[in-house]
């Protein structure tokens, strides 16, 4: 039995179905770029078996543990560690067995399709995951995760990744990526500045983090041009392990372009810890004005992620982190919020800035109109909760008429899950596909055309943009 239809995502209707075959056809083998993502540099650096099958598709990957969650499982059952150190499962083949046994809860989500692209296409599992299969699948990744041929490295060779970005914080001594490149291995893995640590005030020890990154440049970051400066020191640090990019992932999309002698007084105020919250997201605000102009000088491609309430649950933030509370997304504005930043340096054709969003109802009303003005300003790929076959169609439908697809920078897979990195490529790509057969059938874009666009949508765009 094969798990996946060979036609899946494409259009119902024959005619167009058709088209999109051949369009897919010419992008399906193109090389993997995943600008934008979380796996771990260590797997790379160390390549080292990966540890079991509930430890490479469960535990870290919070779209399966968030639905499970949802049906009453706890965290605890699924062998996600606690940060108060209390007692969690560690029985992989009991956590396998309780994410098989509930499998059908995945059914007609993203999620469903990763996992089944991953056992049919890594691992050659033929059957259906579930209560009754569910020792005959672990068994057979277990024994493929023994094989040198599944090593994280003779993996990402397998999924032709030309290109692979990390995520790091500003304070982060990036050895796994100084492994990397001193092991002489051919596999490109670069890094990404994220300095959430030390760019926001209510970051838990914001202060004390500042401190570091003094200790970590030679700056003195207790005043405002030093703590730009170590800005600089730490980025060029950065670009050193390959960077191309910075990442900032803030509540909102606020931006602000205050003058220098205001910046320093806030900046003050952050780190004796007396901002209001307000006046802690306009130091936000200012942050992401002031990278924008580091951007000018060292190239750097300004990524913003806003939108999202993070930690949502106060009791499981408490005992899992800040990094597993239910974070949801939250109602956005861009018009007002990036205004000073476009103001600033929008006109800039030097320069990118790629914002996405978790609010969808932006992408017609906002979004769009500001990419399509704009000679620095790009629209990410949907994102997070909308990385789906309905999130991307209507990303499609509701940017192109204003943005157009030169204003928007191809798919990023934003993953810590290894083996979904081809199934979610391969999903974006079958989706565009299928978009451009529907401009095709009905007369909005040239049969000639077509390819060229999918091709620019699958692999040039975010190699430009991202500078790889």
């Amino acid at each position: 039995m094969k798990l996946l239809d060979d036609d899946r995502l494409f259009p119902a209707d024959p005619r167009v179905r058709a088209i999109a075959r051949d369009l897919y056809a010419g992008v399906r083998d193109l090389p993997i770029l995943s600008p934008h993502g979380h796996t771990d540099p260590r797997w790379f650096a160390e390549n080292a078996p990966f540890a079991d099958p509930a430890q490479l598709f469960v535990t870290p990957d919070h779209y399966v543990f968030r639905m499970l969650q949802s049906q009453g499982i706890p965290l605890e059952a699924l062998g996600v560690p606690r940060a108060d150190g209390g007692e969690v499962e560690t029985d992989p083949r009991a956590v396998w067995r309780l994410f098989a046994a509930n499998y059908h809860l995945f059914r007609a989500t993203p999620s469903r399709i990763w996992v089944d692209h991953a056992l049919q296409e890594v691992f050659g599992v033929t059957d259906r995951l579930s209560a009754a299969t569910a020792d005959a699948v672990y068994d057979r990744i277990d024994d493929c995760l023994r094989q040198d041929a599944f090593r994280p490295r003779a993996l990402f060779e397998r999924f032709n990744i030309e290109a692979i970005a990390t995520t790091e914080s500003a304070l982060d001594d990036l050895r796994w990526h100084r492994m990397i490149r001193d092991s002489g291995w051919g596999g490109r893995v670069i890094t990404a500045y994220r300095p959430d640590a030390v760019v926001d005030p209510e970051f838990a020890g914001f202060a004390d983090n500042v401190a570091q990154l003094a200790a970590l440049t030679g700056e003195d970051t207790m005043t405002w041009a030093g703590y730009l400066a170590a800005h600089r020191t730490r980025r060029a640090f950065f670009k050193s392990f390959g960077a191309t990019s910075s990442d900032h992932g803030h509540a909102t999309a606020r931006t602000e372009d205050m003058a220098q002698a205001d910046a320093a007084a806030l900046f003050s105020k952050s780190l004796k810890g007396t901002c209001t919250p307000a006046e802690a997201d306009a130091f936000r605000g200012q942050m992401l004005t002031e990278m924008a102009r580091m951007s000018l000088d060292d190239g750097l491609v300004l990524q913003i992620h806003p939108g999202s309430m993070r930690n949502h649950s106060a009791a499981v933030t408490a005992r899992f982190g800040r990094d597993k509370g239910y974070d949801i997304p939250t109602r956005t504005d861009y018009v007002t919020a990036l205004r000073p930043l476009l103001n600033a340096v929008g006109g800039r054709a030097d320069l990118t800035i790629i914002v996405f969003t978790l609010d969808e109802t932006s992408y017609a009303r906002e979004l769009a109109p500001l990419a399509g003005v704009y000679p620095a300003l790009r629209l990410g790929p949907p994102w997070w909760f909308h990385d789906s076959y309905e999130g991307m169609m209507r990303f499609r439908e509701m940017t192109t008429e204003t943005a157009g697809f030169y204003n928007t920078v191809g798919f990023n897979d934003d993953t810590r899950a290894f083996c979904s990195i081809p199934a979610r490529h391969d999903v974006a790509r079958r989706v565009d596909c299928a978009f451009l057969a529907g401009l095709v059938a009905t007369g909005r874009l040239h049969a000639d055309e077509a390819p060229e666009v999918a091709h620019d949508l699958t692999y040039r765009l975010a190699k430009a943009a991202y500078k790889l």
